[in-house]
């Protein structure tokens, strides 16, 4: 092998690059749905990378970690349903609350999935737990939030509806550790940036205990992205094993690279 070849073999394998490899997108492929695309799945990857630049400063081995977990929900890393946050040098997931109603549809029994916020203007009537009217006036300010809800509607007419104060998400948000850890370090965070958003994906967590969701689905609902570095690191992943995910045996052969001296 020429020294010209040599210098290419050991040359440091980015993120990006790693996302343009055929191999690791025919391991995409194999654990995606079918309505979605490897290519696709690996452009939207690259294009978070670019939209946070901080993620290439994660290591290889974590931020793969969070696409095989997004490849197995059939999910896309695209800032809507799902985000990618750089800590340090690690990458966490967060799945708002769109990406988890994506996952209850399709459990095939809901008709429609509906999260709101209530303002200071909107006329807004409960009765019994459930909410009677919600009228909106879009020609005038609504003012602050006070409360947030999810309904639920089954297709055999049935409904769930869960209502949250504003106080109430609030006491949540405080006890999340992605958030305290982004307060004591002047980082980025989803209930930071998008408060409304995160409060949602609070009322329709609580209102999903109320659907029937396969195991696989419901174990996604009860496990919690929203965790700091020092508490991914403590929790055992579950679906990070051969069995359900084929991207799995790639993941040594990705931190060797970083071993040997791979930049992320």
């Amino acid at each position: 092998m020429t020294t010209e070849n040599t210098q290419i073999a050991n040359k440091p394998r980015t993120l990006k690059g790693l996302l343009s490899e055929e191999n690791v997108k025919n391991q995409f492929a194999l654990a995606l749905p079918k309505h979605l695309s490897a290519d696709r799945f690996a452009r939207v990857a690259i294009t978070a990378l670019t939209r946070t630049p901080k993620l290439q400063e994660c290591t290889p081995e974590s931020f793969m970690r969070c696409l095989l977990d997004l490849s197995a929900m059939g999910l896309e890393p695209d800032g809507r349903r799902a985000h990618l946050i750089p800590f340090k040098n690690e990458c966490t997931l967060v799945v708002d609350y769109k990406g988890k109603v994506e996952l209850a549809m399709r459990c095939g029994n809901i008709a429609s999935i509906h999260a709101d916020k209530v303002c200071d203007a909107d006329e807004f009537i409960v009765n019994r737990g459930k909410v009677e009217r919600h009228t909106i006036d879009y020609k005038k300010p609504r003012g602050e939030a006070y409360a947030y809800y999810c309904l639920i509607q089954f297709k055999d007419g049935g409904e769930k509806c869960e209502i949250m104060t504003r106080e109430e998400v609030e006491q949540i948000r405080n006890r999340s550790q992605g958030y305290k850890s982004a307060i004591q370090y002047n980082k980025s965070h989803p209930w930071l940036t998008d408060f409304d958003e995160m409060a949602k994906k609070t009322a329709f967590h609580r209102a999903s205990k109320w659907i029937e969701l396969s195991p696989e689905i419901r174990e996604h609902f009860e496990k919690d992205y929203d965790l700091d570095v020092s508490q991914a690191r403590n929790v055992t992943p579950t679906v990070r094993t051969e069995a359900i995910n084929p991207f799995a045996p790639m993941l040594p052969a990705i931190e060797a690279a970083t071993e040997e001296g791979g930049e992320a």
